[in-house]
């Protein structure tokens, strides 16, 4: 490549963020590609000739990158890296960065309009006063769905990293009693977790801010609900997959949860079919399409991140990188 040469930076799925977000121009010599979005068998002919890539989940694989002989850096629009082959990466000295710190506000306060709107009945009430409900009472209230205040309940936190915390600043502001859960499987973590089982057995609210991988894979199933003597509240933001979908289903139905609010889903769209989606007609069930990370201010700052990524690696100040690879050379 030519000193001179515009790098061409590719970015495979645009459309994974709102159209009215602005992406502040590379501020070096580029050709940049948009494309709304780009499937799996797709991407291989799409990142051929690029220098840079960006994706947010369009997967880059071994395979993908085998022809990409110009690809210096993949920058992923998002924190979770699963959606790129590191390995693979790192082999053949492509640089990868995610995006960090970005949801420290948007994840907590969807995650709690998901509790508060669950623990107090809100959509159950608005769905029966639509249906009519409040007229056939025939006076100026009515109790057919519970409340609860936050204030004296207990919080438990499965998940110790920002997001974890910051929900854990939330509900001490309401008064709620918080514990942060030891890592399943793992004891002697000190005093300040609680151990894994006893969060299930103790918390009023159950919320989960934990990575996917293989040890958390359907950390919660049958078997963990059977433990959740005071039938919660269990709400994930994370990721999809931490919770058996099936298994959560049955708990709701059968009574073991009071309720559950879900963002995330292990098919996302979810089909007509999906577990999630047999249970969205229940009145103590939410599911939001995977936008707990999108508040305007959030997602905006996510893609100034993303330019900084990129124009720090092309400036030979690369950050936050996932994959370490040599600092780019230029004849």
């Amino acid at each position: 490549m030519k000193a001179a040469e515009p790098a061409r930076i590719v970015f495979l799925d645009r459309d994974t963020m709102p159209a009215d977000i602005s992406l502040r121009p590379f501020a070096f010599p580029h050709e940049l590609v948009e494309f709304g979005a780009t499937n799996p068998d797709q991407v291989a002919e799409r990142i051929v000739s690029a220098d840079i890539v960006i994706t947010n989940k369009a997967p880059i694989r071994r395979a993908e990158l085998t022809a990409a002989s110009k690809l210096r850096l993949i920058a992923i629009a998002a924190t979770g890296s699963d959606v790129v082959d590191i390995k693979a990466c790192t082999e053949r000295g492509v640089a990868v960065s995610n995006i960090r710190g970005y949801a420290v506000n948007t994840v907590p306060e969807h995650t709690f309009a998901l509790i508060l709107a669950l623990r107090r009945s809100l959509t159950a009430y608005r769905d029966s006063v639509r249906a009519g409900r409040w007229a056939e009472s025939g006076q100026f209230c009515y109790f057919d769905h519970p409340i609860n205040d936050l204030s004296g309940a207990t919080l438990g936190i499965i998940g110790d990293g920002a997001l974890g915390r910051a929900v854990a600043d939330i509900g001490r502001a309401f008064g709620m009693r918080t514990l942060f859960s030891s890592y399943k499987g793992v004891a002697g973590m000190g005093p300040l977790y609680t151990p894994f089982e006893d969060v299930l057995r103790q918390s009023d609210i159950i919320t989960l801010h934990a990575p996917l991988m293989p040890q958390t894979r359907n950390m919660i199933a049958a078997p963990e609900f059977a433990l959740m003597e005071r039938k919660p509240l269990l709400i994930n933001t994370a990721r999809g997959g931490l919770v058996d979908e099936v298994a959560l289903g049955e708990a709701l139905r059968s009574g073991q949860l009071a309720g559950a609010g879900f963002d995330v889903a292990t098919v996302e769209p979810p089909h007509a079919d999906h577990p999630l989606m047999q249970l969205v007609d229940l009145p103590n069930f939410i599911l939001t399409p995977h936008v707990a990370w999108a508040s305007r201010e959030a997602v905006q700052s996510l893609t100034d991140q993303l330019v900084d990524n990129v124009e720090g690696y092309w400036n030979g100040t690369p950050r936050n990188l996932v994959a370490e690879v040599p600092p780019l050379s230029r004849p």
